[in-house]
């Protein structure tokens, strides 16, 4: 389990720039945990994970608006079940538990929890009994998601019920001289309705808290951070195209301007016009120090005969640290080189347990972006650390990148190899590349590319009969892929109408040579992947 690390370092160091109002979670383990953070910033306070175990005095150093424990897969009845600081209600700033974190809160303010018959998990109908504070605004019935085994059983006086179901008669709480309210269900989920207005009272009416964590002010403030941080020196950073990258790119540009240097490599599996979009949009908008190192020979010598995709994965991946060193290494000719920006957002943090999480961190090894080792011998810039991506997007459109960068759907570092089941060749990347386009064209144009999180083309290793005009022909088959997903951590296939997925078809088949079979994937993740290789 990680603490959070201050040695020699205020609390309130570890907060982003700015004037925020912060609300710290406990994170007990709960897969909702990321959730309740985002939900907390989409309501306009900054909050941050720690560890059950964070020391007070670091917790009361954050100077928090409130407080939220989160749940968790543990019992409180548990021998090694986490828990808090039992000091933590002596701050005196309002504390929300959500599930396990209301039990261990009601256990340790004198009521008893106990485990339940069988363990309820889906959604209940919430009748709510005090409408006020915590369920303002709320109806009297309405509908919560639950996922439990244990209740609190034993009301003490000191606890008065606010809302209940009808197998939980104390399903929201509130205690009635400290500022503690706890929930049984989970209000951070889209399948408890009204979850969001519960979060808001806590916040605003509860809290006190006045909506501070605007991404306009974040900029700013990032941007002096920066510039205190770099003083004179020069900083790279590996540009891909893709939404991060591009954020930090044009960040930087507007914080530190000509000291920043941007390296763009043409590995030689990009998407079709991908080199040229990235260089107008940063030499022409941004007016970006932008290096294009053109290396697609030698990345597709590199892929010359192999198949299996993990030798695909690893040889691009030896070749762009290669690439780029060498390109890095041109840059710093002209003076001093200390810094490499990267793209690194707050979950990469916080699963690479480099972050202030308890019990759910430690779920990546390490989180530098596009695989690039820590012996470059740059010291990291890493402004987006604090930002889930959605908040990354948002930055994005306050910077003023296009819309098509912004909303940008993810694409694999190894690019089209990964997208190609087989070898990789020029003549199989040229046809890949002609549908791909195809498809996004059309689900653009008929506005489906904001409803859907990743679409893309395979190309497959295996050739068909047809029929084209008046012969036999023999040629290759493209799969199509779109999915919606809210993590990538699971994904459903895209429900794209019948209409439009004939046009893409026929498209393809009559404006591509060497196609004449389009198939679609309608398989979900998992058990599936959301890439074919």
């Amino acid at each position: 389990m990680n603490t959070v690390q201050t040695s020699g370092v205020q609390a309130r160091d570890l907060l982003p720039p700015g004037r925020v109002e912060v609300i710290p979670i406990l994170d007990f383990g709960s897969q909702y945990t990321q959730l309740i953070a985002r939900r907390v910033r989409e309501a306009g306070a900054y909050s941050m994970l720690v560890s059950p175990d964070i020391p007070l005095e670091q917790l009361a150093g954050l100077e928090p608006k409130g407080i939220i424990l989160s749940g968790g897969p543990a019992s409180v009845s548990e021998d090694a079940a986490p828990t808090c600081d039992e000091r933590l209600f002596s701050l005196d700033v309002p504390v929300l538990g959500i599930c396990y974190g209301m039990h261990l809160a009601c256990r340790l303010l004198g009521c008893e929890v106990e485990a339940t018959a069988a363990r309820e998990y889906g959604r209940a109908r919430l009748t709510i009994g005090e409408p006020s504070d915590l369920l303002t605004g709320l109806p009297a019935n309405t509908a919560v998601w639950m996922s439990h085994g244990d209740q609190v059983t034993g009301r003490a006086d000191d606890f008065a019920v606010l809302a209940s179901t009808p197998t939980c008669p104390m399903a929201a709480v509130r205690h009635r001289s400290m500022p503690f309210y706890g929930v049984q269900f989970h209000p951070e989920v889209t399948h408890t309705p009204h979850g969001v207005d519960l979060l808001r009272n806590f916040l605003y009416e509860i809290c006190g808290c006045t909506g501070t964590w605007k991404m306009t002010d974040f900029l700013e403030a990032e941007c002096e951070r920066v510039r205190a941080r770099v003083g004179e020196d020069r900083v790279i950073c590996g540009l891909s195209g893709g939404v991060d990258s591009s954020v930090v790119a044009a960040l930087l540009s507007k914080a530190i301007g000509p000291q920043l240097s941007c390296i763009f490599v043409d590995n030689g599996v990009l998407r079709k016009n991908e080199r040229e979009l990235v260089e107008s949009t940063f030499r022409d908008h941004f007016d970006v120090d932008l290096r294009v190192v053109d290396a697609a020979k030698e990345f597709l010598g590199d892929l010359a005969g192999v198949i299996e995709p993990q030798e695909k994965r690893r040889r691009i991946g030896h070749r762009f640290i290669q690439v780029f060193r060498e390109a890095a290494g041109s840059v710093g000719s002209g003076g001093s080189v200390r810094f490499l920006a990267q793209g690194t957002l707050y979950p990469d943090v916080i699963e690479s347990g480099h972050g202030h999480a308890g019990t759910s961190a430690n779920i990546k090894l390490h989180h530098n972006v596009g695989g690039l080792p820590e012996d470059l011998g740059f010291e990291l810039v890493e402004p987006l650390r604090d930002l889930f991506k959605d908040e990354v997007r948002k930055l994005g459109d306050v910077l003023g990148l296009p819309d098509h960068l912004v909303w940008r759907h993810p694409f694999p570092g190894p690019g089209l190899a990964v997208r190609i089941i087989g070898e990789v060749t020029e003549p199989r990347l040229s046809l890949l590349r002609d549908c791909d386009e195809i498809l996004l064209e059309e689900i653009i144009a008929n506005n489906l590319y904001r409803s859907t999180d990743q679409v893309f083309a395979v190309l497959l290793p295996i050739q068909t009969v047809g029929v084209m005009g008046d012969g036999r022909s023999y040629e290759s088959v493209i799969a199509l892929r779109a999915v919606e997903t809210q993590d990538f951590m699971t994904a459903d296939w895209a429900r794209i109408p019948f209409d439009v997925l004939a046009t893409i078809s026929n498209r393809i088949i009559n404006e591509v040579p060497g196609v004449n079979r389009v198939v679609y994937d309608i398989s979900t993740k998992p058990p599936a992947t959301i890439e074919w290789e």
